[in-house]
């Protein structure tokens, strides 16, 4: 099954992991952007920003749990976020702490609280829905594929 085939199917959680994917550049990117200030609460946002882009990497490919070593306790937390409701809260836990960063004054964290809201909202309604958690198989999942038949 494509890339667009998984997208034309409707589910949500399909487009959930794409948007964790995308979120996980963009928390990376405005971590590292971001970090080189003088407001020192900031750059403990952007930390926690960076720290998102790796926990997302772990909970959208799941094929790097076996194959990066971690701890047994990192991969038990992990483990546990694999509902679509699950993954909702761990991104609107992870959006409300970039939202908080504005307590510093604006910055581009803005950008990664937009797309990590947007991930959980997604997940979300994956889950209202009643659809079933369906891996991409472009990240290692099992696709749609098995969804259909």
């Amino acid at each position: 099954m494509t890339l667009m085939e998984e997208f034309q199917t409707r589910n949500f959680s399909i487009y959930g992991q794409w948007l964790g994917i995308l979120s996980m550049i963009i928390c990376l990117a405005t971590g590292i952007s971001t970090i080189f200030t003088f407001v020192p609460l900031r750059i403990i946002f952007c930390v926690l920003a960076i720290v998102s882009a790796f926990v997302i990497l772990f909970i959208e490919v799941p094929l790097l749990l076996r194959i990066c070593p971690t701890s047994a306790k990192f991969d038990a937390m992990i483990r546990q976020i694999s509902t679509n409701y699950m993954r909702a809260a761990a991104y609107l836990a992870m959006s409300g702490i970039q939202w908080a960063s504005l307590c510093t004054h604006a910055s581009s964290l803005i950008a990664a609280a937009v797309f990590l809201l947007f991930t959980a909202l997604c997940y979300g309604l994956a889950g209202i829905k009643g659809q079933a958690f369906v891996g991409s198989k472009t990240l290692g999942g099992q696709g749609v594929a098995q969804m259909i038949v």
